[in-house]
């Protein structure tokens, strides 16, 4: 994928290595009180923590990026700028604005407004605050766990999130959401996948313009997305997890459904051929 030289987004929150915490020191009732009196007027306890002295609280710097990932977050800035440039285009041709999402890049945890997420649940998109959240450390799973290589194999990830944001922007999601309150766990499950679905449509849509617009594909990069969608099938991550497929708890869609939708995008470049829930056929 030609990326280098691209523009950076501005969007790219760095939460990596942040570990800050008051630390109550030599226990003491009198500390927890200021803290929860603190708290109860509104105010920031580790104001009042560090008036008693250094001792008091203890707010770590941010740890030096893990070496390799200054490069890969320079990447994730440029495809993210890339999918600014693709989506903008695009509602301004559908008589919309494109309100642009924060991502956040973390290690290990992090808090959102849909709640504490760990590392293990992969990059996510919160509509609550309308941020993709990834950790960085997940493209090397992609690359050695999922045996799915290459820049344009982590671009489709990116991309797919920000196809979250997309849906949100739309009301599709505030939609889904309302359904799927009233669905059984099975209809809610086949909700998600047509949720997901249109994701990788869109993941593919992004692909369609931004090569038209700034010739980013390179021989074997298609290729590359494809593997990477069949590689986080849920039909391939239940069978290699359990040996068995159940098709009822499918949340993302299966590997060939995956590559179809992506392939739906990317040939045709159209957001609007990416409605899921009305396709008579996955």
């Amino acid at each position: 994928m030609r990326w280098r030289g691209g523009r950076e987004s501005d969007n790219v929150e760095d939460r990596r290595g942040f570990r800050a915490a008051p630390a109550i020191a030599g226990g003491g009732i009198g500390t927890v009180a200021i803290v929860l009196i603190a708290m109860f007027f509104g105010m920031d306890p580790t104001v009042l923590l560090e008036s008693m002295g250094p001792s008091a609280v203890s707010v770590q710097q941010p740890a030096p990026a893990p070496a390799g990932q200054d490069e890969a977050s320079k990447f994730v800035s440029v495809v993210l700028a890339d999918t600014e440039d693709t989506w903008r285009g695009l509602f301004r041709q559908l008589g919309g604005t494109y309100r642009e999402p924060k991502l956040v890049l973390f290690s290990g945890m992090v808090q959102s407004a849909c709640g504490y997420a760990q590392a293990a649940v992969g990059p996510f998109y919160c509509p609550a605050d309308q941020k993709v959240y990834v950790d960085l450390n997940f493209f090397e799973d992609l690359k050695t766990r999922f045996r799915a290589p290459g820049d344009f194999a982590q671009a489709y990830v990116i991309a797919h999130e920000v196809g979250h944001h997309v849906q949100n922007l739309m009301g599709i999601s505030d939609k889904v959401e309302s359904l799927r309150g009233r669905l059984g766990a099975a209809e809610g499950n086949a909700l998600s996948v047509r949720v997901e679905l249109q994701a990788d449509c869109f993941a593919g849509v992004w692909a369609n313009h931004a090569e038209k617009a700034r010739q980013i594909l390179e021989t074997g990069d298609i290729e590359e997305a494809l593997n990477a969608a069949t590689a986080i099938g849920d039909d391939r991550l239940q069978k290699q997890a359990r040996g068995y497929i159940t098709p009822d708890s499918f949340t993302h869609g299966s590997s060939a459904q995956r590559v179809r939708w992506f392939k739906q995008g990317i040939t045709s470049g159209d957001p609007r051929q990416c409605d899921t829930f009305n396709a008579a056929q996955l």
